[in-house]
């Protein structure tokens, strides 16, 4: 069986998913980010999994419904969508990754699975999970990480692992300064599913010890007592985590030769999408080097882009190097240049999103958008005419606050009424 952690806030994506959890945010033109990790465990014939939700769940639970679009609606395959609940005295909003799989261990007690696959939703990645298992069995191991390498200098954004020549864990270290190896944690745990339990029930005891997280906890207390590997895993993998780490994962898309193959042999893309009809493109449109979903229509000029189905490019608009999400709109004259623009929004005519100083960083979150890339939150409006700079945040819904300005400065922040500033940092 298979638990998916899908439950995150993900404010690292800004306001791309302050209205949604991070793994129901647009991947792809019209995938959702947590369509990899379910079209895996389909690709896997993984008989049960389950959904662990929390954070803004809607949006996640209409998109996977019941699981029919990778093949869980059958007699003999099972999915299902665990949020938090209040009403028992042990039962609370999960406190943490490993709290989470906790609160709903009476689903691991009674399975009749050998091995348990613990799962992020927040990875851009297509594998079959049979390898890493047969790997896991392989080497009569009590737990499998799945690992990735990366360049050095950016280890120590992730957790690090250090292997021997058998490919054993036998240092971990969440986030260091100074990482000595480049293996770095996918998110991926197999656990044989007694020791899962007993390592639960190990860390539920300890209360406020612990933080109750699977990298901060409970792998660093399992390697140096127990048979823990590492599975290497050599193909293509994306932590989209950021907004730049996302906008690069939807540019490697359109490259000549994606180093992402959706079509992939063994574990192909699979997601929940209504029907929609082909896209058009106009006498004029000049689409190059872009993907384009079906439903999008296409009057101007795309180029490396990522446009969803429903988008509208009017005649003389010019879109670059962007990400444009469902059935937004850019009127005749508008430039959009290297920004993601969220479900619904509207660009007015002869108005720009993405221009001047990419290197004056938002004032609110320069820790998040620092890039040169502007993101604009579902259903805003960009008023006709009007210049909206570099490393700009505007929030979901702005159409008067933006009224009556001509122009938004590089690196500033606009937010309806109701989403205080603070709130949102």
């Amino acid at each position: 069986m298979a638990l998916i952690l899908a439950g995150g806030q993900g404010d690292r994506l800004s306001v791309l998913s302050e209205q949604r959890a991070k793994p129901a945010v647009v991947f792809g033109g019209q995938y959702r980010i947590v369509d990899f990790a379910l079209s895996n465990c389909a690709a896997s014939d993984i008989a049960q999994v389950a959904v662990l939700t929390q954070y803004r769940p809607r949006s996640l639970v209409n998109h996977i419904g019941s699981g029919r679009a990778w093949g869980y609606d059958t007699p003999d395959r099972h999915m299902e969508i665990l949020q938090p609940y209040l009403g028992r005295a042990d039962m609370d909003w999960y406190q943490g990754t490993a709290d989470a799989v906790y609160q709903n261990l009476y689903l691991i007690a009674q399975s009749q699975a050998e091995e348990v696959l613990i799962l992020s939703a927040d990875h851009v990645y297509l594998m079959s999970y049979r390898n890493l298992v047969a790997y896991h069995r392989q080497r009569q191991a009590d737990v499998t990480i799945g690992v990735y390498s990366v360049p050095l200098e950016e280890a120590h954004r992730f957790g690090v692992l250090e292997l021997d020549g058998s490919g054993r864990v036998v240092d971990f270290q969440e986030k260091p300064a100074n990482p000595a190896s480049p293996w770095v944690s996918m998110g991926i745990y197999c656990f044989n599913r007694d020791v899962l339990i007993e390592a639960l029930q190990e860390d539920a005891s300890l209360g406020d010890r612990s933080s109750h997280d699977f990298g901060r906890d409970i792998v660093p207390r399992t390697f140096e007592r127990l048979r823990v590997f590492g599975y290497q895993y050599l193909d293509y993998w994306r932590d989209v985590g950021t907004i730049e780490a996302y906008w690069q994962a939807n540019m490697d898309l359109i490259e000549k030769r994606p180093p992402l193959d959706l079509s992939h042999k063994e574990a192909p893309l699979r997601s929940a999408m209504p029907p929609v009809v082909p896209a058009r493109f106009g006498a004029d449109a000049a689409p190059s080097d872009s993907l384009i979903c079906p439903g999008a229509q296409i009057d101007g000029v795309v180029e490396r882009s990522v446009i969803s189905p429903g988008v509208v490019v009017e005649e003389g608009a010019v879109v670059r190097n962007s990400i444009v999400c469902h059935d937004a709109v850019i009127r005749s004259g508008a430039v959009v240049d290297r920004a993601i623009l969220d479900k619904d929004v509207e660009v007015g005519r002869g108005a720009t999103v993405g221009a001047g100083d990419e290197s004056v960083v938002n004032r609110a979150r320069p820790d998040i958008v620092n890039c040169g890339i502007s993101i604009v939150g579902k259903r805003a409006v960009v008023p006709g005419g009007m210049s909206v700079g570099r490393n700009v945040i505007i929030g979901p819904g702005v159409e008067e606050e933006l009224a009556g300005l001509t122009a938004v400065e590089s690196g500033e922040t606009v937010l309806p009424e109701q989403m205080p500033l603070h709130l949102f940092v």
